[in-house]
């Protein structure tokens, strides 16, 4: 049996060194040049630094944290830093490296081998029963893709996954086709990520997004940060926390992990980040058990309640539903039920206790939150649960205060924002039908899970992706794998190599796109207009990316080119979309979502100022709330949190220093203390010592599910200072240990974070789902 692919020599024994306590400053800016330098070189480099986040420049195509008012000349972070190298790589994937190559081969490199190897450069096929992938032509990949659309049953027996660094442009088009093919079936990497703050910010407000902006956030008295580490996966945005710091702000961090980028923040734009002791951002640490924080937020609401510490005007204007929640909390003295919530947080009562102080003190509070608040079963109840603690006083609404769902992959938002959702709202749909004369489907569509549901079943025959690595991104390893291979024809826009091109179905294609750092022009035979394209960051603003650098081969093609070049193919000559045009001007797709979008009135002109344009969001302009109801809704949330069992603890997952989503830079986690080694599981020494796991040993992870168990072999134990009965480890090698049915209430996201496992001796074995 061959060895499991991300069980790579390089990665088998990490070395574990004593973790950090203050993030960025030199040792950031020395490895981003570093690796910069490493993979693009000075020339394709220097303007890729110089360019990265500036106005006329392109957007990073890491997170999706929003560029300042005045931006700084390096306005980028380490991870942006290699984002934008691994992009703009001098290194290609050419024909002969799929000649010398078998996919048995590439299945059995590790995702970070695969990665490195640079830019896929020219479309590749693989023939049902061939070994090897083989050079294809454009024409051809299209004609064969529409050949097997054409042989399907019905438009649903396809799905169309997108990933979230897909532009505006072309994320409009791309849902334009699938629905003009007849299905709605449009799964995405949001839904693995805030598909639970959308559903529960749409109940709750009335609109999926936050409502804050970069100023609320320097403005605000309090900031709450939830289930999220900055100085890990968005960086930049310890500069804004900083800001707000400084202008007076309080800051309680509220995770199962101390983060380092929390504790002390040295700013490398700052001579303070290279001189002296940089600038502590958190107040308060409120080291909470995994899956806890439903119950913390309903502790802060019923002591406010309690304390009669709430808006009641904004209450009786703006809200629906606070008897009813202000009933189920209580007002008298529960002990019992307050007990148990406490219980449920993992804190001490007098850690609470100070951070109610603090909210009483703050007239304006931001709350942030990421996957630690939304990958779990209760996730939507939790979120609910933190709009009714910002309502209860107001804080939504009005300047320095509101929500702040901090998305983690660029332009994730707006491609929601263009309709890339199974579920798009009837009022879209006809605006859509009616811009381009056809009717689409009505039938909601499948998200993630339910596409591997369907895979699996054999009721998906054709998988398509624009972006993205689905085999790694997606939970339960081995059942989405298998799920794959049971596809007549998998199809991968790309720009690097993963590990969704070795798992492919029985015929496969991979096809090469231009990325955010490309040059990008269009027309008259390539030598036409230099094209730009938009996106939305995570805060709703709108604004024009723009590539640096020359593309390493003419057969890169463009999204948009990719998905007009693919429609015309599929719908013939006669079909009344002009797919040509929209190919040569990006300016006429940015005329028709005009039309279908709203809030996009004068878009080409628009997206041509400097900075952009905010779209609009009425509870926080106008604190009109479009619910059922006319106002914002108050929930009754029952407390709840997961248990693990006598021998078990919570594992969630998250990602390493070294590393964005599932591509991984490096083997390096220096602010954990791990070096050269990705297969970690970090324990608390006390749940350590009563389940006798030795530091520096060596286990298996297996997690319990109602279908029977399954494993992830070789992981060191590494003694952490994490919260008691909780264990954390990094993605993707632990999501084989994710069940396919384990997911959250309504929004159906992978309980990625809240994972019952249990430790045994360590097997060395593949990584695999055994029977119970």
């Amino acid at each position: 049996m061959s060895k499991a692919p991300d069980l790579d020599p390089a990665q088998d024994a990490p070395d574990v060194r004593r973790p950090k306590h203050h993030a960025v400053g030199l040792p950031a800016v020395v490895n981003s040049v570093r690796f910069v330098g490493s993979q693009a070189g000075v020339k394709r480099g220097l303007p890729l630094l110089r360019d990265v986040n500036q106005t006329g420049g392109f957007d990073c195509p890491g997170c999706a944290w929003p560029e300042p008012g005045h931006r700084h000349p390096a306005e980028f972070c380490e991870n942006g830093a290699k984002a934008v190298a691994e992009e703009g790589t001098r290194l290609r994937v050419a024909p002969e490296f799929f000649a010398a190559h078998s996919v048995a081969d590439l299945a059995d490199k590790s995702g970070y081998w695969l990665g490195q190897q640079g830019r896929l450069t020219e479309p590749v096929y693989l023939a049902e029963g061939a070994n090897h992938y083989q050079s294809i032509g454009w024409d051809e990949a299209f004609a064969l893709i529409a050949s097997e659309l054409a042989a399907l049953d019905r438009p649903d027996d396809a799905a169309f996954y997108t990933s979230g660094r897909t532009s505006n442009e072309a994320a409009f088009l791309y849902q334009l086709f699938a629905r003009k093919l007849g299905t709605n079936n449009l799964p995405d990497c949001s839904n693995m990520c805030h598909e639970s703050s959308g559903a529960a910010l749409a109940e709750t407000i009335g609109i999926g997004k936050g409502s804050v902006t970069l100023d609320d956030l320097h403005e605000a008295d309090l900031i709450i940060v939830a289930g999220q580490n900055p100085g890990t996966n968005h960086p930049r945005m310890l500069t804004a926390l900083e800001k707000a710091k400084r202008a007076g702000a309080r800051i309680a961090t509220v995770n199962p992990l101390p983060e380092a980028g929390m504790q002390r923040f040295k700013n490398p734009q700052a001579a303070r980040g290279f001189v002296g002791r940089g600038t502590e951002l958190t107040d308060l640490f409120l080291q909470i058990k995994v899956g806890g924080d439903l119950a913390l937020f309903s502790i802060l609401n019923r002591m406010l309640l309690r304390a009669d510490a709430i808006d009641h005007a904004f209450l009786d204007t703006h809200t629906h539903g606070f008897e009813a929640f202000a009933a189920h909390h209580g007002t008298g003295d529960d002990a019992a039920a307050m007990a148990e919530a406490v219980e449920r947080t993992g804190l001490p009562e007098a850690d609470i206790e100070r951070l109610l102080a603090m909210v009483l003190t703050a007239d304006k509070i931001v709350v942030c939150w990421a996957m630690g608040l939304t990958q779990h079963r209760h996730a939507v109840p939790t979120i609910r649960e933190v709009v009714a603690f910002l309502l209860l006083r107001g804080n939504i609404g009005r300047p320095g205060a509101g929500v702040c769902p901090v998305r983690g992959h660029s332009n994730v938002q707006g491609d929601r924002t263009m309709g890339i959702w199974e579920r798009m709202p009837d009022r879209f749909l006809d605006a859509l039908g009616t811009e381009f004369d056809f009717a689409p489907p009505r039938d909601h569509g499948l998200d993630t899970v339910g596409t591997i549901r369907a895979m699996r079943d054999g009721d998906v025959k054709v998988f398509f992706a624009m972006g993205g690595n689905f085999v790694s991104a997606s939970p339960d390893s081995a059942a989405t794998e298998a799920a794959m291979r049971r596809c007549r024809l998998t199809v991968h826009v790309s720009t690097k190599l993963n590990r969704s091109h070795v798992v492919t179905g029985a015929r496969a294609l991979i096809l090469p796109a231009l990325g955010r750092t490309d040059i990008d022009v269009q027309g008259n035979g390539g030598s036409g207009r230099e094209q730009f394209v938009t996106v939305e960051d995570s805060m709703g603003i709108v604004h024009a990316s723009r590539g640096s650098v020359p593309a390493l081969s003419p057969d890169m093609r463009s999204e948009v080119a990719i998905v007009t070049g693919l429609a015309r193919a599929v719908f013939g000559p006669d079909d009344t979309v002009p797919w040509e045009d929209f190919a040569a001007d990006y300016d006429r797709i940015r005329d028709r979502i005009e039309r279908v979008v709203p809030g996009f009135a004068d878009y080409n002109a628009r997206a041509r100022v400097p900075g952009g344009f905010a779209l609009p969001h009425a509870p926080r302009d106008e604190r009109v709330f479009p619910t059922a109801t006319g106002k914002a809704n108050f929930t009754v949330n029952p407390v709840t949190s997961p248990e693990a069992g006598p021998g078990r603890l919570l594992l969630q997952t998250l990602r390493s220093h070294d590393q964005f989503n599932t591509t991984i830079y490096g083997l390096d986690d220096r602010y954990r203390g791990i070096h050269d080694g990705r297969r970690v599981v970090f324990v608390n020494p006390d749940d350590a010592a009563e389940l006798d796991l030795v530091d520096g040993a060596y286990c298996d992870l297996v997690s319990e599910w109602t279908d029977g168990d399954r494993r992830a072999p070789h992981f060191k134990i590494v003694h952490y200072p994490t919260a008691r009965g909780c264990a954390a480890a990094y993605f993707p090698e632990t999501n084989v240990l994710v069940p396919l049915d384990s997911v959250a209430e309504t929004s159906n996201t992978p309980t990625s974070k809240s994972i019952v496992v249990r430790f045994e001796p360590d097997s060395g074995e593949p990584a695999r789902a055994v029977e119970p």
